[in-house]
């Protein structure tokens, strides 16, 4: 049908007041008729032509389709719970699985991340993610779910995540706050808070601290998602290992994201050989995620991250180690943590055979600010929106995001959590006032910021910072404002400086690890907590980075025993 005939047909609802408002939003005004008569045909065009593929049925691509699990997909709520870090429960086991590298092994997924069946949060409120006022279920499996389960292993559930995955603390989500399992009332970091907790559980227990008994069953196994340090703050506030891979390793699809250049998954465990097994298994192209490039290596083609691990003997024999001089003295840095991070680094890997020195990358200081110019600028329709990347991608059919924002949101998230607010009013003032060249600029020096890392990364395997600049800081008080709780503002400076040596990374895409290496003073004096080493290797070396956590384990490098409830 031609653009008059579909015009002429009368299926269009659009009008010439229709076409007038359309172009005053777009501060343009059509004066002559003539101009008039021919972009109303095409708006009306458009509007039927896309009206037609919107009444389409859906298409849901056949990779996401539920894997058949024994049992069927029944869930549950937990009544053991006292720490919050349960979502849901389920026992998910493939009924015929392609192979038994995970056989019998249990793993908890965050939960933005599809589970076919189960209901689907986003750690947010039940009417801000469906039209029906209650949680979907997940309709698809991610793409790391299908390869878990045909793995073999057994998905025991989905872990509480924070309000849209957008806080680096534990106490936003809908759920209610996260507790630390080694110091309650402190944060477990987010937001893949519950994963952290419910693997730092086993931990905990083993040592001996107390209020453990309600807190449910632990895992050994959890999968988080990473935009600024996600899966690492977590990992380092609750004294386990988390991997965020190299940018593109591992797909991302049917996992709500904040910004496609920034979005991670990975694995979280409480031993390093796990998160080497758990990378076999969800590396390589899925054929669905935009995030993956060329380089992203075909399933046939992931390096056998768990044989070589193994295989490593000597894993520090010629290890050149650097500290990133800024990232011990940024602002904000527990005097504490930074000692330790330097004092193990230099002990362990030293006496496994590498040699360590400080090296000064000044850029990694202006790192966060890059990552926010870089992102801020969209995070908001693409986070709490839901916009559709420019780039083609599978969303999820499930998920029906609230946008734009009303009263009613925002009298939620400013009391839940102000940093969701805060970049929905970001993306609104920055867009306003710099139009998209700032996000463009910042774009190119995220290739400067990389640039900065790959020349230190010349001169060594690996590079560490403290994974986090504090221990777990305690939750803020979250009675009611008028009852004396925490305010906007108090909420909102808990979270400052906590990502300033993860989010770099994000923007870079250089794989990041955070590995247990000590304990330091709660911030409030009373008890330990643990402290968390990030190391950091080339891009596509995730190998190198877990070799180079096997050589500080070589040289004595561990966690340590927990030094009680009392002052270190």
């Amino acid at each position: 049908m031609s653009i008059v005939a579909l015009a002429e047909s009368g299926q269009s609802s659009v009008t010439v007041d229709v076409l007038h408002d359309v172009a005053a939003k777009n501060n343009i005004r059509i004066a002559s008729k003539a101009d008039e008569d021919a972009y109303l045909l095409v708006l009306q065009s458009a509007d039927m032509t896309t009206g037609s593929v919107f009444s389409l049925p859906d298409y849901i691509d056949p990779r996401l389709a539920p894997v058949p699990t024994s049992g069927g997909r029944e869930y549950w709520k937990s009544k053991n719970n006292s720490h919050n870090a349960w979502s849901h429960q389920a026992h998910l086991v493939a009924e015929k699985p392609v192979s038994d590298s995970l056989k019998g092994r249990k793993i908890v997924m965050k939960d933005n991340m599809s589970v076919a069946g189960l209901p689907y949060t986003c750690g947010t409120f039940p009417q801000l993610v469906s039209k029906s006022g209650k949680y979907p279920l997940a309709t698809i499996d991610a793409s790391i779910t299908r390869r878990l389960l045909e793995a073999g292993a057994t998905i025991v559930g989905t872990s509480t995540c924070e309000n849209y995955s957008l806080t680096p603390m534990s106490y936003t989500s809908a759920n209610g706050p996260v507790h630390n399992p080694w110091l309650r009332d402190h944060n477990t970091g987010g937001s893949t808070s519950g994963g952290a907790c419910l693997v730092g559980l086993g931990n905990a227990r083993a040592a001996g601290v107390p209020g453990l008994d309600a807190a449910g069953e632990d895992v050994e196994l959890a999968m988080g998602g990473d935009q600024a340090g996600s899966i690492r703050l977590p990992s380092s506030y609750c004294g386990i290992y988390g991997l965020k891979p190299t940018h593109g390793l591992v797909p991302y699809t049917g996992i709500a994201g904040l910004h496609p250049m920034i979005d991670y998954a990975g694995p979280m465990a409480r031993e390093l050989v796990d998160i080497a097994t758990l990378l076999n298994i969800v590396a390589g192209y899925d054929g669905l995620d935009p995030r993956m490039s060329p380089e992203s290596p075909l399933r046939q083609n992931v390096i056998d991250y768990a044989s070589e691990l193994s295989s490593a003997g000597d894993a520090g024999k010629g290890l050149k180690v650097g500290i990133i001089k800024e990232s011990l003295t940024s602002p904000g840095t527990q005097a504490e943590v930074a000692e330790v991070v330097k004092a193990v680094a230099i002990k362990h890997f030293e006496a496994s055979g590498a040699t360590v020195s400080e090296v000064s990358i000044p850029m990694h200081l202006l790192g966060p600010a890059i990552w926010t110019a870089a992102t801020r600028p969209h995070m908001a329709s693409h986070a709490v929106g839901g916009r559709t990347p420019d780039i083609l991608n599978h969303n999820m059919p499930h998920l029906a995001l609230r946008w734009p924002p009303d009263q009613e949101m925002y009298n939620l998230l400013s009391v839940a959590n102000p940093a969701v607010v805060n970049v929905i009013f970001s993306e609104t003032f920055l867009e306003g006032k710099y139009g998209p060249e700032v996000q463009a600029k910042a774009h190119r020096h995220v290739f400067e910021l990389r640039a900065a890392y790959d020349k230190a990364l010349e001169d060594f395997d690996v590079l560490i910072t403290p994974t986090t600049p504090t221990v777990a800081p305690p939750h803020p008080d979250l009675r009611p404002e008028a009852e004396g709780g925490s305010t906007v503002l108090d909420k909102i400076k808990l979270s400052v400086g906590a990502t300033s040596h993860t989010a770099p990374f994000n923007a870079s895409g250089h794989p990041a690890l955070n590995v247990p290496c000590g304990w330091a003073k709660s911030l409030t004096g009373k008890g330990v907590l643990p402290v968390g080493m990030q190391v950091i290797g080339r891009r596509w070396e995730d190998l190198a980075v877990l070799k180079a956590a096997k050589a500080f384990e070589q040289g004595g490098g561990k966690l340590g025993p927990w030094p009680g409830s009392n002052d270190a």
